[in-house]
């Protein structure tokens, strides 16, 4: 098991975000994590990457604790929690890349700073992951030289060079016109063929149905529900996911 999250509280101004919320991802396994916007999707996978403080319960990454609001130190020291840093990447919905970096600077000097590697072995390192994203002819590019599929792309190549060992998406295709999502889900689809642990949260309902192993569909801060794609999309006996599914169920 490479994520456990136990009874997982936040609060923004007194408004409960996330609400008991407990998980539990295995390697090599692709959890998407479905529900309407403001349900809380976004702010778990916040919370499950040390970008927002849970408030109240217990989360263990990769085999560390970084935080047991029961225990006396809650969060575990700087040391702790940047190795669990370490282990997990985390594929922004708006590409988050230095506009003023190459294409090949964006993934090299992420591993530079991060893993203290040499030049060399980055940049070896990252235009092996540009060709796996067919963008090794774009390596001298800058962002805004892209499309927003190519910049997607790199985001991701950039994630992977740091040897992840459980990858986070956050809605990795919203920011993208709809003829270049199909790109993006293609390769999360090769990842997931390659065995990549994969939490993605996502509104793609036919991509989550076809790739991942297990759905969570969140609502108002808490799991309604949770089980195979099969069971989910397919055979749910709960009014509220009947109710969000109806229109994709239609199509």
């Amino acid at each position: 098991m490479l994520l456990k999250a136990e009874n997982i509280l936040k609060q923004f101004d007194n408004t409960s975000v996330l609400k008991d919320i407990s998980l539990e991802v295995n390697e090599g396994e692709v959890v998407a994590i479905i529900g309407p916007s403001g349900s809380g999707k976004s702010t778990l996978l916040r919370c499950l990457t040390q970008l927002e403080k849970v408030d109240s319960g217990r989360i263990e990454v990769c085999g560390k604790l970084m935080v047991d609001t029961n225990s006396k130190n809650g969060y575990e020291d700087n040391k702790i929690l940047h190795e669990i840093i370490l282990d997990v990447g985390l594929v922004f919905q708006n590409f988050n890349l230095f506009p003023h970096y190459s294409v090949l600077r964006n993934i090299v000097d992420a591993q530079i700073k991060v893993l203290g590697i040499d030049r060399k072995s980055a940049t070896d390192k990252a235009l092996e992951l540009l060709a796996k994203m067919n963008l090794k002819d774009r390596a001298n590019a800058f962002p805004c030289e892209l499309s927003g599929g190519q910049q997607q792309r790199v985001a991701i190549a950039r994630a992977l060079a740091l040897n992840p060992r459980i990858l986070f998406f956050d809605e990795p295709t919203s920011a993208l016109d709809p003829e270049l999502t199909g790109e993006i889900l293609k390769v999360i689809r090769s990842l997931a063929e390659e065995k990549m642990t994969m939490v993605i949260v996502t509104h793609e309902m036919a991509f989550a149905r076809d790739v991942a192993d297990r759905v969570i569909f969140m609502d108002e801060g808490v799991i309604v529900e949770e089980g195979t794609p099969e069971k989910v999309f397919g055979n749910t006996e709960n009014r509220r996911t009947k109710e969000f599914l109806q229109r994709f169920n239609q199509e």
